[in-house]
């Protein structure tokens, strides 16, 4: 069952699960950029956060998905998403940036700009995340 920290109003899985506790709005992260990027969110939004057990938090930079653990970050930069993910091996094909190795997994970076790049394998990437942890 989730707790909510009654500082910040952040669901998080448990009461001693460590966080940035500070009141943070998806109006403040998406201020003064490009309307296409929130529609783009909106999108990856609707069919992470139906998941079962996953909870969405802010934080100053990012949008957090956590399922046992954070699983999916997505950062709103200037003109672009940047989304981050974990995969259990090293993902080489573009659309990917980065594949880093840490603590027995893969950190995975892709930035989008517009929602004509989103994929159903990028999709089944982010799910593949949820799964691994």
């Amino acid at each position: 069952m989730p707790f909510t920290c009654p500082k910040c109003d952040r669901e998080l899985t448990s009461e001693s699960q460590r966080h940035y506790c500070a009141r943070v709005s998806l109006d403040d992260l998406f201020k003064g950029k490009p309307d296409e990027l929130l529609l783009l969110f909106d999108k990856l939004l609707a069919e992470v956060a139906d998941w079962p057990d996953v909870l969405v938090g802010t934080t100053p930079n990012c949008i957090t998905f956590v399922h046992r653990q954070t699983f999916f970050v997505i950062r709103p930069m200037q003109k672009v998403l940047d989304l981050k993910f974990y995969s259990a091996t090293q993902l080489t094909e573009p659309p990917v940036l980065k594949s880093t190795a840490t603590a027995g997994r893969f950190e995975n970076h892709i930035r989008l700009s517009h929602t004509s790049e989103l994929r159903p394998q990028l999709f089944n990437w982010i799910r593949g995340s949820y799964e691994l942890l």
